[in-house]
Protein backbone atom coordinates (compact mmCIF):
# COMPACT_ATOMS: atom_id res chain seq x y z
CA UNK A 1 0.00 0.00 0.00
CA UNK A 2 3.19 2.52 0.42
CA UNK A 3 3.77 2.00 -2.83
CA UNK A 4 0.46 3.25 -3.90
CA UNK A 5 0.45 6.24 -1.45
CA UNK A 6 3.77 7.65 -3.07
CA UNK A 7 2.27 7.14 -6.93
CA UNK A 8 -1.04 8.63 -6.57
CA UNK A 9 -0.10 11.51 -3.48
CA UNK A 10 0.68 14.68 -5.98
CA UNK A 11 3.58 17.03 -5.16
CA UNK A 12 2.37 20.08 -4.09
CA UNK A 13 2.99 22.15 -7.25
CA UNK A 14 0.34 19.89 -8.83
CA UNK A 15 -1.97 20.68 -6.25
CA UNK A 16 -2.73 24.54 -7.17
CA UNK A 17 -3.72 23.61 -11.03
CA UNK A 18 -6.02 21.04 -9.75
CA UNK A 19 -7.47 23.60 -7.14
CA UNK A 20 -7.71 26.20 -9.97
CA UNK A 21 -9.44 23.34 -12.08
CA UNK A 22 -12.26 22.69 -9.22
CA UNK A 23 -12.78 26.27 -8.89
CA UNK A 24 -13.78 26.16 -12.63
CA UNK A 25 -16.02 23.24 -12.69
CA UNK A 26 -17.78 24.97 -9.62
CA UNK A 27 -18.55 28.38 -11.29
CA UNK A 28 -19.61 26.35 -14.02
CA UNK A 29 -21.91 24.34 -12.69
CA UNK A 30 -23.44 27.12 -10.49
CA UNK A 31 -23.92 29.11 -13.57
CA UNK A 32 -25.90 26.74 -15.09
CA UNK A 33 -27.83 25.50 -11.64
CA UNK A 34 -28.87 29.09 -11.28
CA UNK A 35 -29.77 30.20 -14.56
CA UNK A 36 -26.67 32.83 -14.73
CA UNK A 37 -26.65 32.18 -18.44
CA UNK A 38 -30.11 33.10 -19.31
CA UNK A 39 -30.05 36.15 -16.94
CA UNK A 40 -27.42 37.40 -18.91
CA UNK A 41 -29.58 36.88 -22.05
CA UNK A 42 -31.67 39.36 -22.93
CA UNK A 43 -35.86 38.75 -22.67
CA UNK A 44 -36.92 36.84 -25.27
CA UNK A 45 -33.86 36.70 -26.91
CA UNK A 46 -32.97 32.78 -27.99
CA UNK A 47 -30.20 30.79 -26.28
CA UNK A 48 -29.18 28.71 -28.86
CA UNK A 49 -26.29 30.41 -30.40
CA UNK A 50 -26.79 29.06 -34.20
CA UNK A 51 -30.18 30.98 -33.70
CA UNK A 52 -28.54 34.56 -32.79
CA UNK A 53 -28.29 37.07 -35.79
CA UNK A 54 -24.51 37.88 -36.23
CA UNK A 55 -23.71 41.93 -36.24
CA UNK A 56 -24.77 43.64 -38.89
CA UNK A 57 -21.64 44.98 -39.72
CA UNK A 58 -20.10 40.93 -40.31
CA UNK A 59 -21.13 38.76 -43.31
CA UNK A 60 -21.40 35.21 -41.92
CA UNK A 61 -22.30 32.20 -44.03
CA UNK A 62 -24.93 29.95 -42.77
CA UNK A 63 -24.82 27.42 -39.73
CA UNK A 64 -25.29 24.27 -41.35
CA UNK A 65 -25.06 20.69 -40.19
CA UNK A 66 -21.95 18.74 -40.79
CA UNK A 67 -22.32 15.26 -41.94
CA UNK A 68 -21.42 12.60 -40.01
CA UNK A 69 -17.92 11.09 -40.17
CA UNK A 70 -18.91 7.97 -41.44
CA UNK A 71 -21.90 6.14 -43.16
CA UNK A 72 -21.86 3.47 -40.40
CA UNK A 73 -19.59 2.17 -37.98
CA UNK A 74 -16.30 0.87 -38.93
CA UNK A 75 -16.75 -2.68 -38.26
CA UNK A 76 -13.75 -3.60 -35.53
CA UNK A 77 -13.09 -6.94 -36.34
CA UNK A 78 -12.37 -10.54 -34.88
CA UNK A 79 -10.63 -10.81 -31.43
CA UNK A 80 -7.02 -11.90 -32.01
CA UNK A 81 -6.08 -14.77 -29.34
CA UNK A 82 -2.41 -13.07 -29.61
CA UNK A 83 -3.32 -9.93 -28.50
CA UNK A 84 -5.27 -11.12 -25.21
CA UNK A 85 -2.59 -13.18 -24.17
CA UNK A 86 -0.46 -10.20 -24.44
CA UNK A 87 -2.99 -7.77 -22.47
CA UNK A 88 -3.43 -9.93 -19.68
CA UNK A 89 -0.33 -12.55 -19.29
CA UNK A 90 2.30 -10.11 -17.34
CA UNK A 91 -0.49 -8.89 -14.58
CA UNK A 92 -2.17 -12.96 -14.72
CA UNK A 93 1.54 -13.77 -13.52
CA UNK A 94 1.91 -11.76 -10.38
CA UNK A 95 3.14 -13.51 -7.38
CA UNK A 96 0.29 -12.06 -5.29
CA UNK A 97 -2.20 -14.02 -6.96
CA UNK A 98 -0.68 -17.57 -5.39
CA UNK A 99 -0.30 -20.54 -7.18
CA UNK A 100 -4.07 -21.57 -8.50
CA UNK A 101 -4.91 -18.96 -11.27
CA UNK A 102 -7.07 -19.51 -14.26
CA UNK A 103 -8.54 -17.32 -16.79
CA UNK A 104 -10.74 -17.76 -19.71
CA UNK A 105 -11.26 -15.11 -22.37
CA UNK A 106 -13.70 -15.57 -25.58
CA UNK A 107 -15.53 -13.13 -27.88
CA UNK A 108 -18.81 -11.96 -26.91
CA UNK A 109 -20.69 -12.80 -30.60
CA UNK A 110 -19.62 -16.56 -30.37
CA UNK A 111 -18.94 -19.38 -28.74
CA UNK A 112 -15.76 -21.20 -26.89
CA UNK A 113 -12.97 -19.89 -25.56
CA UNK A 114 -10.42 -17.92 -27.27
CA UNK A 115 -7.38 -17.86 -24.36
CA UNK A 116 -7.32 -20.33 -21.64
CA UNK A 117 -4.49 -19.37 -19.07
CA UNK A 118 -4.12 -21.48 -15.79
CA UNK A 119 -2.43 -23.84 -13.87
CA UNK A 120 -3.46 -27.14 -11.49
CA UNK A 121 -6.87 -28.24 -11.51
CA UNK A 122 -9.13 -26.61 -14.03
CA UNK A 123 -11.74 -25.80 -11.60
CA UNK A 124 -11.44 -23.18 -9.20
CA UNK A 125 -13.70 -21.39 -5.90
CA UNK A 126 -15.88 -18.87 -7.91
CA UNK A 127 -16.70 -16.52 -4.44
CA UNK A 128 -19.27 -14.27 -5.40
CA UNK A 129 -19.25 -14.77 -9.33
CA UNK A 130 -21.28 -17.79 -8.15
CA UNK A 131 -24.14 -14.66 -8.30
CA UNK A 132 -24.21 -14.63 -11.71
CA UNK A 133 -25.24 -18.23 -11.90
CA UNK A 134 -27.94 -17.64 -9.41
CA UNK A 135 -29.03 -14.11 -11.19
CA UNK A 136 -29.76 -15.70 -14.94
CA UNK A 137 -31.68 -18.93 -13.43
CA UNK A 138 -33.64 -16.57 -11.69
CA UNK A 139 -34.16 -14.71 -14.75
CA UNK A 140 -34.92 -17.74 -16.36
CA UNK A 141 -37.54 -19.23 -13.79
CA UNK A 142 -39.18 -16.17 -13.34
CA UNK A 143 -40.85 -13.39 -15.29
CA UNK A 144 -38.80 -9.78 -14.92
CA UNK A 145 -41.37 -7.94 -13.93
CA UNK A 146 -42.45 -11.11 -11.07
CA UNK A 147 -43.04 -9.17 -7.77
CA UNK A 148 -43.13 -11.09 -4.21
CA UNK A 149 -45.74 -10.00 -1.93
CA UNK A 150 -45.78 -9.57 1.80
CA UNK A 151 -49.48 -10.25 3.25
CA UNK A 152 -51.51 -10.20 6.00
CA UNK A 153 -54.40 -12.24 6.76
CA UNK A 154 -57.00 -12.79 8.86
CA UNK A 155 -56.96 -16.18 11.53
CA UNK A 156 -60.16 -15.76 13.27
CA UNK A 157 -61.86 -13.51 15.06
CA UNK A 158 -58.84 -12.56 17.48
CA UNK A 159 -55.66 -13.36 15.40
CA UNK A 160 -54.08 -11.95 12.34
CA UNK A 161 -51.07 -13.46 10.28
CA UNK A 162 -48.08 -11.53 8.92
CA UNK A 163 -47.07 -13.68 5.73
CA UNK A 164 -43.83 -13.90 4.47
CA UNK A 165 -43.35 -14.08 0.68
CA UNK A 166 -39.73 -14.03 0.67
CA UNK A 167 -39.44 -10.18 -0.28
CA UNK A 168 -35.61 -10.28 -0.02
CA UNK A 169 -35.90 -6.00 0.52
CA UNK A 170 -38.64 -5.90 2.56
CA UNK A 171 -37.48 -2.71 4.77
CA UNK A 172 -38.69 -1.86 8.56
CA UNK A 173 -39.30 1.48 7.86
CA UNK A 174 -40.43 3.41 4.16
CA UNK A 175 -37.07 4.39 2.41
CA UNK A 176 -36.90 7.70 0.92
CA UNK A 177 -33.51 8.60 0.28
CA UNK A 178 -33.34 12.60 -0.10
CA UNK A 179 -36.76 13.16 -0.41
CA UNK A 180 -36.68 11.01 -3.56
CA UNK A 181 -37.82 7.04 -4.32
CA UNK A 182 -35.46 4.16 -3.04
CA UNK A 183 -33.82 2.42 -5.92
CA UNK A 184 -34.47 -0.72 -5.90
CA UNK A 185 -38.27 -0.23 -4.35
CA UNK A 186 -38.67 -0.84 -1.17
CA UNK A 187 -42.07 -2.84 0.72
CA UNK A 188 -41.95 -2.03 4.38
CA UNK A 189 -43.53 -3.73 7.10
CA UNK A 190 -44.25 -0.03 8.49
CA UNK A 191 -46.77 0.86 5.90
CA UNK A 192 -47.93 -2.65 5.91
CA UNK A 193 -49.03 -2.67 9.73
CA UNK A 194 -50.54 0.68 9.05
CA UNK A 195 -52.88 -0.60 6.40
CA UNK A 196 -53.69 -3.74 8.50
CA UNK A 197 -54.30 -1.34 11.47
CA UNK A 198 -56.94 0.75 9.69
CA UNK A 199 -59.00 -2.07 8.27
CA UNK A 200 -59.23 -4.04 11.34
CA UNK A 201 -60.41 -0.51 12.92
CA UNK A 202 -62.97 -0.18 10.02
CA UNK A 203 -63.87 -3.62 11.22
CA UNK A 204 -64.75 -2.64 14.86
CA UNK A 205 -61.42 -5.15 15.57
CA UNK A 206 -59.14 -2.99 17.88
CA UNK A 207 -57.34 -6.02 19.68
CA UNK A 208 -55.80 -9.26 18.00
CA UNK A 209 -53.23 -11.46 18.13
CA UNK A 210 -50.21 -11.61 15.99
CA UNK A 211 -48.60 -14.50 14.27
CA UNK A 212 -46.11 -14.61 11.33
CA UNK A 213 -45.48 -17.25 8.75
CA UNK A 214 -42.48 -18.56 7.49
CA UNK A 215 -43.42 -21.46 5.36
CA UNK A 216 -43.14 -20.48 1.73
CA UNK A 217 -39.55 -21.61 2.53
CA UNK A 218 -38.25 -24.88 3.78
CA UNK A 219 -35.13 -27.03 4.79
CA UNK A 220 -32.81 -25.73 6.49
CA UNK A 221 -32.13 -21.92 6.88
CA UNK A 222 -28.11 -21.93 7.18
CA UNK A 223 -26.36 -23.58 4.65
CA UNK A 224 -24.29 -26.83 6.01
CA UNK A 225 -21.63 -25.56 3.15
CA UNK A 226 -21.14 -22.32 4.86
CA UNK A 227 -18.35 -22.38 7.40
CA UNK A 228 -19.98 -22.30 10.86
CA UNK A 229 -19.28 -19.15 12.11
CA UNK A 230 -20.60 -17.32 9.08
CA UNK A 231 -24.73 -16.99 10.71
CA UNK A 232 -22.93 -16.13 14.83
CA UNK A 233 -20.26 -14.14 13.51
CA UNK A 234 -23.03 -11.70 11.76
CA UNK A 235 -21.49 -12.41 8.02
CA UNK A 236 -24.81 -13.50 6.90
CA UNK A 237 -28.50 -13.75 7.95
CA UNK A 238 -30.64 -17.13 8.33
CA UNK A 239 -32.53 -17.27 4.97
CA UNK A 240 -36.09 -17.06 5.69
CA UNK A 241 -39.45 -16.02 3.67
CA UNK A 242 -39.88 -12.89 6.32
CA UNK A 243 -37.08 -10.24 7.35
CA UNK A 244 -36.98 -6.77 7.90
CA UNK A 245 -33.47 -5.09 6.66
CA UNK A 246 -32.40 -8.47 5.49
CA UNK A 247 -32.02 -9.29 8.97
CA UNK A 248 -29.53 -6.67 9.88
CA UNK A 249 -30.36 -4.70 13.43
CA UNK A 250 -32.09 -1.20 13.80
CA UNK A 251 -28.57 -0.17 15.58
CA UNK A 252 -25.24 -1.41 15.33
CA UNK A 253 -23.70 -4.30 13.06
CA UNK A 254 -24.24 -7.83 12.09
CA UNK A 255 -27.39 -9.73 12.21
CA UNK A 256 -30.37 -10.47 14.11
CA UNK A 257 -30.40 -13.95 15.72
CA UNK A 258 -34.03 -14.59 14.41
CA UNK A 259 -34.64 -12.15 11.07
CA UNK A 260 -38.53 -13.78 11.16
CA UNK A 261 -39.18 -12.68 14.73
CA UNK A 262 -38.11 -9.76 14.70
CA UNK A 263 -39.91 -8.53 11.60
CA UNK A 264 -43.24 -9.70 13.54
CA UNK A 265 -42.22 -7.76 16.33
CA UNK A 266 -41.74 -4.32 14.34
CA UNK A 267 -44.90 -4.65 12.71
CA UNK A 268 -46.65 -5.83 15.99
CA UNK A 269 -45.33 -1.90 17.58
CA UNK A 270 -46.62 -0.25 14.61
CA UNK A 271 -49.64 -2.07 14.68
CA UNK A 272 -50.12 -0.91 18.68
CA UNK A 273 -49.46 2.76 18.13
CA UNK A 274 -52.12 2.99 15.68
CA UNK A 275 -54.68 1.86 18.07
CA UNK A 276 -55.17 -1.80 17.55
CA UNK A 277 -53.99 -3.37 20.95
CA UNK A 278 -51.41 -6.66 20.38
CA UNK A 279 -51.82 -9.40 22.96
CA UNK A 280 -48.76 -11.47 24.02
CA UNK A 281 -45.74 -11.47 21.52
CA UNK A 282 -45.85 -12.77 17.61
CA UNK A 283 -45.80 -16.19 17.30
CA UNK A 284 -45.37 -18.37 14.54
CA UNK A 285 -48.28 -20.20 12.79
CA UNK A 286 -48.97 -21.41 9.40
CA UNK A 287 -52.00 -18.90 8.07
CA UNK A 288 -55.71 -21.03 7.59
CA UNK A 289 -55.77 -22.12 3.97
CA UNK A 290 -58.10 -19.38 1.93
CA UNK A 291 -57.97 -16.58 4.61
CA UNK A 292 -59.13 -13.36 3.44
CA UNK A 293 -56.58 -11.14 3.06
CA UNK A 294 -56.50 -7.47 5.04
CA UNK A 295 -53.27 -5.70 3.75
CA UNK A 296 -50.37 -6.43 1.56
CA UNK A 297 -47.15 -5.19 -0.01
CA UNK A 298 -45.01 -6.00 -3.01
CA UNK A 299 -41.27 -6.03 -3.79
CA UNK A 300 -39.40 -4.18 -6.54
CA UNK A 301 -39.64 -6.36 -9.90
CA UNK A 302 -37.36 -9.12 -10.19
CA UNK A 303 -35.63 -7.30 -12.78
CA UNK A 304 -33.93 -4.43 -9.94
CA UNK A 305 -33.60 -7.35 -7.45
CA UNK A 306 -31.38 -8.90 -9.96
CA UNK A 307 -29.54 -5.67 -10.69
CA UNK A 308 -29.00 -4.97 -7.08
CA UNK A 309 -27.62 -8.43 -6.03
CA UNK A 310 -25.09 -8.01 -9.03
CA UNK A 311 -24.09 -4.47 -8.18
CA UNK A 312 -23.55 -4.46 -4.71
CA UNK A 313 -22.90 -8.66 -4.49
CA UNK A 314 -25.90 -8.88 -1.82
CA UNK A 315 -25.44 -12.51 -0.32
CA UNK A 316 -29.40 -12.59 1.78
CA UNK A 317 -30.69 -11.89 -1.60
CA UNK A 318 -28.90 -14.33 -3.91
CA UNK A 319 -29.95 -16.95 -1.23
CA UNK A 320 -33.41 -15.76 -1.38
CA UNK A 321 -33.59 -15.55 -5.14
CA UNK A 322 -31.66 -19.47 -5.07
CA UNK A 323 -35.49 -20.28 -3.06
CA UNK A 324 -37.37 -19.00 -5.60
CA UNK A 325 -35.67 -20.33 -8.46
CA UNK A 326 -36.78 -24.06 -6.58
CA UNK A 327 -40.27 -22.69 -5.62
CA UNK A 328 -40.54 -22.13 -9.69
CA UNK A 329 -39.10 -25.27 -10.51
CA UNK A 330 -40.01 -27.60 -7.94
CA UNK A 331 -42.61 -25.76 -5.83
CA UNK A 332 -40.18 -26.22 -2.69
CA UNK A 333 -37.96 -22.95 -1.44
CA UNK A 334 -34.94 -24.82 -0.43
CA UNK A 335 -31.17 -24.87 -1.05
CA UNK A 336 -31.51 -28.30 -2.27
CA UNK A 337 -34.43 -27.51 -4.46
CA UNK A 338 -33.06 -24.14 -5.41
CA UNK A 339 -29.52 -25.83 -6.69
CA UNK A 340 -31.38 -28.20 -8.70
CA UNK A 341 -33.61 -25.98 -10.25
CA UNK A 342 -30.53 -23.66 -11.34
CA UNK A 343 -28.76 -26.90 -12.85
CA UNK A 344 -31.98 -27.76 -15.06
CA UNK A 345 -32.85 -24.61 -15.97
CA UNK A 346 -28.94 -23.52 -17.57
CA UNK A 347 -29.03 -27.15 -18.71
CA UNK A 348 -31.98 -26.49 -20.78
CA UNK A 349 -30.66 -23.05 -21.66
CA UNK A 350 -27.63 -24.61 -23.66
CA UNK A 351 -25.08 -23.99 -20.97
CA UNK A 352 -22.99 -26.35 -20.38
CA UNK A 353 -21.56 -26.31 -17.08
CA UNK A 354 -19.14 -29.14 -17.40
CA UNK A 355 -17.86 -30.28 -13.59
CA UNK A 356 -18.61 -27.04 -12.27
CA UNK A 357 -20.65 -27.20 -8.83
CA UNK A 358 -22.34 -24.48 -6.91
CA UNK A 359 -23.99 -25.52 -3.25
CA UNK A 360 -25.24 -22.10 -3.02
CA UNK A 361 -26.52 -18.77 -4.46
CA UNK A 362 -24.20 -16.15 -3.08
CA UNK A 363 -21.07 -17.95 -3.55
CA UNK A 364 -20.36 -18.09 0.23
CA UNK A 365 -19.91 -21.89 0.25
CA UNK A 366 -16.15 -22.56 0.02
CA UNK A 367 -16.94 -25.81 -1.72
CA UNK A 368 -18.39 -24.15 -4.36
CA UNK A 369 -16.43 -24.94 -8.38
CA UNK A 370 -16.67 -23.64 -11.44
CA UNK A 371 -14.90 -23.77 -14.74
CA UNK A 372 -14.05 -20.29 -16.26
CA UNK A 373 -15.73 -21.48 -19.73
CA UNK A 374 -19.05 -21.73 -18.12
CA UNK A 375 -19.21 -18.30 -16.74
CA UNK A 376 -18.50 -17.18 -19.78
CA UNK A 377 -21.15 -18.82 -21.60
CA UNK A 378 -23.46 -17.59 -18.91
CA UNK A 379 -22.49 -14.08 -19.77
CA UNK A 380 -22.92 -14.72 -23.75
CA UNK A 381 -26.63 -16.28 -22.58
CA UNK A 382 -27.19 -12.89 -20.78
CA UNK A 383 -26.57 -10.86 -23.74
CA UNK A 384 -28.53 -13.17 -26.25
CA UNK A 385 -31.05 -11.80 -28.79
CA UNK A 386 -33.19 -14.74 -27.92
CA UNK A 387 -32.99 -14.04 -24.23
CA UNK A 388 -33.90 -10.13 -23.69
CA UNK A 389 -35.29 -11.63 -20.40
CA UNK A 390 -31.63 -11.55 -18.95
CA UNK A 391 -30.48 -8.33 -19.55
CA UNK A 392 -30.43 -7.19 -15.77
CA UNK A 393 -27.45 -9.53 -15.65
CA UNK A 394 -25.41 -7.53 -17.70
CA UNK A 395 -26.81 -4.21 -16.33
CA UNK A 396 -26.15 -5.23 -13.43
CA UNK A 397 -22.67 -5.65 -13.61
CA UNK A 398 -20.49 -3.29 -11.59
CA UNK A 399 -18.53 -0.65 -13.81
CA UNK A 400 -14.63 -0.85 -13.04
CA UNK A 401 -13.83 2.33 -11.47
CA UNK A 402 -17.38 3.69 -11.13
CA UNK A 403 -20.27 1.81 -9.77
CA UNK A 404 -21.05 -1.01 -7.06
CA UNK A 405 -18.89 -3.39 -5.91
CA UNK A 406 -16.11 -1.68 -8.63
CA UNK A 407 -16.56 1.73 -7.06
CA UNK A 408 -13.02 2.14 -5.63
CA UNK A 409 -11.44 -0.04 -7.29
CA UNK A 410 -9.29 -0.43 -10.89
CA UNK A 411 -7.03 2.73 -9.62
CA UNK A 412 -3.96 0.58 -10.87
CA UNK A 413 -3.33 -0.75 -14.04
CA UNK A 414 -4.44 0.94 -17.41
CA UNK A 415 -6.45 4.07 -16.72
CA UNK A 416 -8.21 3.37 -20.32
CA UNK A 417 -10.08 0.16 -19.01
CA UNK A 418 -11.78 2.13 -16.41
CA UNK A 419 -15.37 2.63 -18.02
CA UNK A 420 -14.24 -0.06 -20.58
CA UNK A 421 -14.91 -3.57 -18.26
CA UNK A 422 -18.21 -4.28 -16.67
CA UNK A 423 -17.45 -7.68 -14.09
CA UNK A 424 -18.83 -9.61 -10.87
CA UNK A 425 -16.68 -9.31 -7.90
CA UNK A 426 -15.88 -12.48 -6.33
CA UNK A 427 -14.12 -12.48 -2.61
CA UNK A 428 -13.26 -14.56 0.40
CA UNK A 429 -10.41 -15.45 2.54
CA UNK A 430 -7.84 -16.20 -0.13
CA UNK A 431 -9.51 -16.28 -2.88
CA UNK A 432 -10.15 -12.86 -5.57
CA UNK A 433 -12.39 -13.25 -8.43
CA UNK A 434 -13.65 -10.98 -11.70
CA UNK A 435 -16.48 -12.28 -14.77
CA UNK A 436 -17.20 -9.93 -16.91
CA UNK A 437 -17.91 -8.08 -20.17
CA UNK A 438 -14.70 -5.86 -21.65
CA UNK A 439 -14.76 -3.57 -24.88
CA UNK A 440 -11.56 -2.97 -26.28
CA UNK A 441 -10.52 0.38 -28.09
CA UNK A 442 -11.71 -0.35 -31.28
CA UNK A 443 -15.42 -1.47 -29.88
CA UNK A 444 -14.40 -5.40 -29.97
CA UNK A 445 -16.58 -6.77 -26.66
CA UNK A 446 -15.18 -10.07 -24.79
CA UNK A 447 -16.33 -12.04 -22.44
CA UNK A 448 -14.16 -12.99 -19.51
CA UNK A 449 -13.43 -14.43 -16.56
CA UNK A 450 -10.78 -14.61 -13.77
CA UNK A 451 -10.34 -16.69 -10.57
CA UNK A 452 -7.66 -17.06 -7.79
CA UNK A 453 -7.90 -19.23 -4.46
CA UNK A 454 -4.97 -19.57 -3.39
CA UNK A 455 -3.84 -16.29 -2.49
CA UNK A 456 -2.06 -15.40 0.57
CA UNK A 457 -4.16 -13.47 3.33
CA UNK A 458 -1.20 -11.22 3.61
CA UNK A 459 -1.40 -10.63 -0.29
CA UNK A 460 -5.35 -9.98 -1.01
CA UNK A 461 -5.37 -6.49 -1.90
CA UNK A 462 -2.26 -7.23 -4.09
CA UNK A 463 -3.87 -10.17 -5.91
CA UNK A 464 -6.86 -8.17 -6.57
CA UNK A 465 -5.49 -4.71 -7.61
CA UNK A 466 -3.75 -7.52 -10.23
CA UNK A 467 -6.56 -9.23 -11.08
CA UNK A 468 -8.03 -5.82 -11.61
CA UNK A 469 -5.14 -4.63 -13.78
CA UNK A 470 -5.57 -7.70 -16.19
CA UNK A 471 -9.36 -7.08 -16.65
CA UNK A 472 -8.63 -3.52 -17.14
CA UNK A 473 -5.77 -4.12 -19.94
CA UNK A 474 -8.10 -6.02 -22.04
CA UNK A 475 -10.59 -2.50 -22.26
CA UNK A 476 -7.43 -0.81 -23.19
CA UNK A 477 -5.74 -3.06 -25.48
CA UNK A 478 -6.53 -3.02 -29.24
CA UNK A 479 -6.98 -6.72 -29.49
CA UNK A 480 -7.32 -7.37 -32.92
Amino acid sequence: MARRDARHGPPRARLRPLLLLLVLAVVAAATWRYDVLDRWLEPGRPADPAAVAPPSELDLPAVVAAPAVAEEAVGAGPVAAAAVRRAIRPNLADGDLGRHVLAAVGPLDGAGVLVRSGSGASLAIPASTTKIVTSVAALLAMDPATRFTTRVVDAGPRGIVLVGGGDPFLASEPVDPDGGPAWPERADVTTLARATADALVAAGRTRVRVGYDTSLFSGPEVSPRWRADYVPDGVVSPITALWVDEGRPAEGFGRVEDPALTAATVFAGVLSRRGVEVVGVPREQVAPDGAAELASVTSAPLSQVVEQVLVVSDNEAAEVLLRHVGLATEGTGSFAAGRRGVVRLLGEAGVDLGRSVFWDGSGLSRENRVEPAALLDLLRLAASDDHPELRPVLTGLPVAGFTGSLTDRFDTGAREGRGRVRAKTGTLTGVTSLAGIATDRDGRSMVFAMLADRVRVEDTLEARDAMDAAAAALGACRCG
